[in-house]
């Protein structure tokens, strides 16, 4: 039996549906990732098992007992969900030190013993903060305040910890720190988790399963393995990163691009008129003549849209036939004329047929994958 358990959990403002008749469940000690773009309910779903929210529909059980029930009308208050929260924007008390940011969610609990056992020191030295207890939030680094919204979403040892996209407010190098603190915390703790984003590279990196939502309801729910081999849906597949999206039409009994070129596809693919397939970025190869095409690949003509310098690769665009591919192109073999090429430049671009993702025309399910290609 799961831990967590959320049933069909629905929450409007107004007119608008945020979290429709929503299903999950988390293990424990289970590091969950909602994914998914603005809007999509990720951060209401967060809100509602926080109890920050209430849902007009649905059902939340933590270990078993309810902590909210539509039906039943309970609704249990956010302080006594043993649930730890770490916000995006730190919402850390000003007018408290960081020793007493992170003795109040101890304080609200009435836990006596833990304060006096040291709970709040140990909380602070788990993210290296010890030596900051004395100060304010005001005299701390934003890489140290979230540090501490983590420390003190820590310190209660709640049943679950909710992140709601703790790391969008720091630049790069921060952000890579404190993902890597997470994670370490969460090895060596085994808490359960529920983490929001929008940011795929966290997602994977963090997830052991990643919930991609979409309008307020589930597209995949799988391991980051899962879903970054098998997207469910041509949805999917666009937002992990797939950004290479093909429009295939069928000719007798074979399939080709809008510009007309052959594409082997798998064989299991039922009977209809039309596709859509999808390719990595590093799927993608760029020529500059037919020459250097691989044997077997599929080469289309294309026209340069832009190139832009990223060190050892160049980040590049090119259109074919009202399609855009964006492709990495390694600095050392095109760097010499990238440099200089100008836009609408004629160039080629190849892939393997056996690399594509292929969907149904509207993109519902995943009819095949590579590996499968006949």
């Amino acid at each position: 039996m799961a831990s967590f358990r959320i049933s069909g959990l629905t929450k409007s403002y107004g007119s608008n549906v945020i979290v429709d008749d929503l299903d999950l469940e988390i293990e424990e000690g289970e590091f969950l990732v909602l994914l998914g773009p603005s809007g999509c309910g990720k951060t209401t779903t967060l809100r509602c098992l926080a109890g920050l929210e209430t849902p007009e529909r649905g059902r939340i059980e933590f270990k078993g007992d309810p902590v909210f029930d539509s039906s039943a009308r309970v609704n249990v208050p956010a302080h006594k969900r043993r649930i730890g929260m770490v916000f995006q924007s730190y919402a850390l008390w000003p007018n408290m030190t960081v020793r007493k940011n992170i003795a109040y969610p101890l304080k609200v609990r009435r836990m006596k013993e833990a304060l006096a056992a040291g709970r709040v020191e140990e909380a602070a030295a788990m993210v290296h903060c010890e030596h900051l207890l004395d100060r304010y939030p005001s005299q701390l680094s934003g890489g140290q305040q979230q540090r501490i919204a983590v420390a003190r979403g820590l310190a209660a040892r709640p049943d679950l910890v909710l992140f709601d996209e703790p790391l969008s407010n720091l630049d790069a190098r921060l952000r890579d720190q404190v993902r890597t603190e997470i994670h370490r915390l969460h090895e060596s703790l085994g808490f359960g988790a529920v983490f929001v984003t929008h940011d795929q590279s966290e997602a994977f990196a963090l997830g052991d399963k990643l919930a991609i939502m979409r309008e307020g309801r589930i597209e995949q729910l799988g391991t980051p393995q899962d879903v970054f081999q098998r997207p469910a849906t041509d949805y999917v597949a666009g937002f992990i990163g797939m950004a290479n999206r093909l429009e295939l039409r069928r000719t007798g009994a074979g399939w080709q691009t809008k510009g007309g070129v052959d594409v082997l596809v798998a064989r299991d693919v039922p009977d209809a008129p039309a596709l859509v397939a999808r390719l990595w970025p590093d799927d993608v190869s760029l020529h500059r003549d037919s020459e250097s095409v691989p044997t077997g690949a599929v080469a289309i003509k294309a026209e340069l849209l832009a190139a832009e310098f990223g060190g050892r690769q160049y980040h590049v665009t090119v259109g074919a036939n009202g399609e855009e591919f964006r492709l990495q192109a390694d600095s050392a073999t095109h760097g010499s004329w990238l440099r200089t090429a100008t836009e609408g430049c004629p160039v080629l671009i190849s892939f393997r047929a056996e690399a594509l993702h292929v969907y149904s025309e509207g993109g519902e399910r995943a009819l095949a994958s590579p590996g499968s290609a006949g």
